[in-house]
């Protein structure tokens, strides 16, 4: 008798988070992260473990108010102190804000947690394209 081995689970699942190339200029958007959930307390360390090691220490997280769940105003992610902000801006409900000091700002699309694979995509790559 034989038995089929399955694959372990990832204990963490993939982060799902595309960013653009660097250059020399600006841009309005520098990707895309789809999160699992709109929990930022859950979602946040995630992120931050999978930008840039060149980005620094993120101090600085911006969301919109009336899209994620309400969290503290500064929380402990992998021993450092990163103060949350909660926007109430209409211009940018999709957008998360980051911020490191003496290195820089990003602001990343956010593709809402519900969004299907096939629609999601799209975004993430035209978000993480040259063309912006």
């Amino acid at each position: 008798m034989t038995t089929a081995l399955q694959p372990p689970l990832p204990s963490h699942p993939v982060l799902r988070l595309r960013l653009a190339p660097r250059s020399g200029m600006p841009r309005p958007i520098d990707g895309a992260w789809w999160p699992r959930s709109y929990d930022l307390l859950a979602e946040l360390p995630s992120l931050l473990s999978g930008l840039p090691r060149a980005w620094g220490h993120i101090t600085s997280v911006t969301v919109n108010g009336a899209t994620w769940s309400a969290a503290p105003g500064r929380m402990l992610v992998f021993n450092q102190v990163v103060r949350l902000h909660r926007a109430l801006a209409a211009s940018s409900p999709h957008t998360v804000v980051l911020l490191a000091p003496g290195r820089g700002r990003w602001d990343l699309l956010v593709v809402p947690p519900d969004t299907t694979e096939e629609a999601a995509e799209p975004l993430m790559t035209a978000a993480a394209s040259d063309q912006v």
